[in-house]
């Protein structure tokens, strides 16, 4: 995947992921500010690129270049 479509794709995921917690603080806590915020993004932009069929993966040669091997 080049880095425009990568790009796209967390820069949509993330407006996504900022309306439903928007709606989530509003209906589940009742407006009050969430401070486990973090966690919960994580949760929800994992969950939804599990739906869309994506993973992480890493690149064991970059990685080992970066770390100094």
């Amino acid at each position: 995947m080049d880095t425009t479509t990568t790009n796209e794709v967390i820069l949509g995921l993330l407006t996504e992921a900022a309306a439903a917690h928007g709606a989530y603080e509003a209906e589940e806590l009742g407006g009050v500010y969430d401070e486990e915020w973090p966690a919960w993004y994580a949760a929800h932009m994992t969950s939804s690129l599990a739906a869309r069929g994506y993973r992480l993966a890493t690149d064991a040669k970059a990685s080992a270049t970066s770390e100094g091997r």
